[in-house]
């Protein structure tokens, strides 16, 4: 009995391990996380349309969300989230200050506001859309089934 509680408790210590190796955070990707995040809660009023922009703030750009807003903060502060005024507009609990407003959109839920507090400490990057971005040829990946490969792409579905 006590052998097989031993066995047990390292398996759950393995499988532990495996988890955390498996949940190691990878760098945002700003068009696949953030881009879709801004657009569908703050592009309505912080967007690309200066007819419909409240607060001067633009954060369809790099250069909108660093810039001085009306407010007079930042909302962006590159590599510092907490001097950040998106973040603290999109966790306060002043209804009158809280991004999006009620009325708009509702709240983000808290995955959606650490995956922006961490996108803001790793330099708050803004990349051009991948559609206007040309493409560029990448070295195939190594693979031990040589032999299973008979095209170039195949060693990126094996590697998969």
């Amino acid at each position: 009995m006590v052998c097989n509680l031993r066995v047990w408790a390292l398996w759950v210590s393995l499988i532990a391990a495996f988890q955390a190796v498996l949940q190691a955070e990878e760098p945002i990707d700003f068009g696949r996380q953030i881009l879709p995040l801004l657009s569908d809660r703050c592009f309505h009023c912080h967007g690309p349309d200066p007819t419909t922009r409240e607060g001067g703030l633009r954060l369809d750009s790099s250069e909108g969300a660093q810039a001085e807003a009306d407010s007079g903060e930042q909302a962006v502060v590159p590599g510092d989230p907490e001097s950040s005024e998106l973040l603290r507009r999109i966790t306060s609990d002043d209804e009158d200050e809280r991004m999006p407003p009620a009325a708009l959109k509702p709240a983000l839920k808290p995955e959606e506001v650490e995956l922006l507090r961490r996108w803001i400490a790793e330099g708050a990057e803004y990349k051009e859309h991948w559609a206007f971005v040309p493409p560029q040829e990448s070295s195939a990946p190594a693979v031990k089934q040589q032999d299973w490969t008979r095209n170039r792409i195949d060693p990126f579905v094996l590697a998969r």
